[in-house]
């Protein structure tokens, strides 16, 4: 079964750094997606930074210039570095792979931004 295994969440100040690691396991072929969401209690889930099929990257606007995605295809991982954090960053950041049959979703690890 697939899963998806997040890290490097936890507590900085603004302005700080942390980067985000998500280990892809199991059965996967055909991969469409893969990135990252986040979501604050009583608000949708909203897309932080994403590969398409294709190899391009997308990025919110809130988080262009300061957030960056890759991937290690060797480690079968996704990151998320995210620098000069701001208090409207704190959230549960998902890790999240699309294929063409089916979408998967990560635990979640929570990123906390301290003014």
């Amino acid at each position: 079964q697939v899963q998806l295994v997040e890290s490097g969440g936890g507590l900085v100040q603004t302005g700080g750094s942390l980067r985000l690691s998500c280990l892809f396991s199991g059965s996967i072929s055909s991969i469409k997606a893969m990135g990252w969401y986040r979501q604050t209690p009583g608000n949708e889930r909203e897309l932080v930074a994403s590969f398409t099929n294709a190899g391009i990257t997308n990025y919110a606007d809130s988080v262009k210039g300061r957030f960056t995605i890759s991937r290690d295809n060797v480690k079968n991982t996704v990151y998320l570095q995210m620098n000069s954090l701001k208090p409207e960053d704190t959230a549960v950041y998902y890790c999240h792979l699309r294929t063409i049959v089916a979408a998967y979703w990560g635990q979640g690890t929570q990123v906390t931004v301290s003014s």
